[in-house]
């Protein structure tokens, strides 16, 4: 005769494997492939970039490739408003001549005012056009932005290097005594 083991009812499947195993391999691979459609989705939303100005960042992703210059809009824009110290009439002034070094230039409030050759001031938006971080340096006749290392001409604001295409936007400047002015 046969030696012949069996099992309560309970625990038949109709398979060799009792009920409880079958149902754990059912929801790990559940589990596994959950996990897994939700890190890919996850790897493929942090490498997107929204520049249509969607939840993109912590600030509600205003990011743009063509951002509006510092200071354009409001109440001294075109000149019309405040005429800041020592100005004779002209514009709000943005610096003192004197801080802006021949083949440099300074950051100063939403400007970054260069002086490509003796006498000739040119003021831009301190806004990169790559992504709309603001410029930090301005150093051996160039314009830096930190965030991706894009760089700009100090005579006209052209992109010199990076990833950044457009020029940084002009503001039309003049010399107003010692200052230099919005024109």
């Amino acid at each position: 005769m046969t030696d012949v083991q069996t099992r309560p009812d309970a625990e038949t499947t109709g398979t060799d494997e009792p009920a409880v195993a079958a149902g754990a391999v059912a929801s790990r691979r559940v589990v596994l492939a959950g996990a897994g459609a939700l890190g890919a989705g996850c790897l493929l939303a942090a490498c997107g970039t929204d520049t249509s100005g969607g939840a993109n960042g912590a600030n509600g992703g205003d990011f743009t490739n063509d951002p509006v210059p510092a200071g354009s809009a409001g109440a001294d824009a075109g000149g019309t408003g405040s005429t800041g110290k020592g100005s004779s009439g002209g514009g709000k002034t943005l610096v003192a001549a004197a801080d802006v070094p021949e083949g440099g230039g300074v950051i100063k409030g939403d400007y970054v005012i260069t002086q490509p050759q003796k006498g000739l001031y040119k003021a831009f938006s301190k806004i990169c056009t790559h992504q709309g971080c603001p410029v930090s340096k301005v150093d051996g006749r160039v314009i830096t932005c930190p965030c991706h290392n894009s760089t700009f001409s100090i005579v006209d604001g052209s992109p010199t290097g990076g990833p950044a295409k457009k020029p940084l936007p002009q503001t039309e400047v003049k010399l107003d005594g010692d200052d230099i002015v919005a024109a």
